[in-house]
């Protein structure tokens, strides 16, 4: 893949230039909340903006694409709709996944947003942009990300191994085209603001699943351990 620092110095200039005045407001979106006077300028924690990337191009099978980070501190960990274990409650769009997939495979819901399991075989929880300012959801579009994660959509379809593409919301589906021949799954974005829109019925989980056995590969098995057990996705 070719290297973006380029990109990522002017990225981080735009952020800087615009948390001088980003934190006057709080955003209507389902995951923003009253934020502390010592809110971050950003989500995620720099360490965890790339967090999804420690996933080898070539173990990739599905890619989950959604818009941009949850807005509310503590939520956002690098790993698209996934949260730290002991993060509660849940944020509303998670809280939808998880009734989708209990409606599509009749899994029961989670009670954690740990979804490791998922990255364990290889599914890549992908955002379209990697940060957003704290209660502002989509305040980092168009700053440069958009071009940084085509560049890692096209590196994986590139492989030519078998993948499906899980586009949820507008911002994830003007990614279609970079996936070829790779089959598709594009629905409403699972926010409480859209997820009736086409998200709930969409059975995204069984469908991925029949692609990737059509295509000769295992399929992913969705159950999420309910259990404490399992370490933290940064442990």
């Amino acid at each position: 893949m070719e290297s973006f620092e380029p990109q990522l110095t002017q990225i981080a200039a735009r952020i800087s230039a615009q948390s001088g005045t980003s934190q006057d407001r709080n955003s209507q979106d389902d995951d923003a909340g009253r934020l502390p006077a010592s809110a971050p300028a950003y989500l995620p924690a720099p360490e965890r903006v790339f967090a999804s990337l420690a996933m080898a191009p070539s173990a990739v099978r599905a890619v989950v694409l959604g818009q941009d980070p949850y807005p509310t501190p503590g939520h956002a960990i690098g790993l698209a709709f996934a949260t730290e274990r002991q993060v509660r409650p849940l944020p509303r769009s998670l809280n939808n996944i998880y009734k989708e997939l209990h409606d599509d495979l009749g899994i029961v819901p989670a009670e954690h947003g740990d979804l490791s399991v998922w990255v364990d075989q290889g599914v890549l929880l992908l955002n379209r942009v990697l940060t957003v300012t704290p209660g502002q959801a989509g305040a980092h579009q168009k700053m440069g990300w958009e071009e940084v994660t085509s560049a890692i959509v096209s590196e994986v379809v590139s492989l030519g191994n078998p993948l499906v593409g899980i586009l949820w919301g507008k911002p994830a589906q003007t990614l279609a085209p970079l996936f070829g021949s790779a089959p598709l799954i594009q629905s409403a974005h699972p926010s409480p603001l859209s997820a009736r829109r086409g998200f709930f019925g969409s059975r995204p989980f069984s469908r991925t699943n029949q692609y990737l056995v059509e295509q000769g590969a295992e399929p992913i098995d969705w159950q999420i351990p309910a259990g404490d057990a399992q370490a933290s996705l940064f442990d």
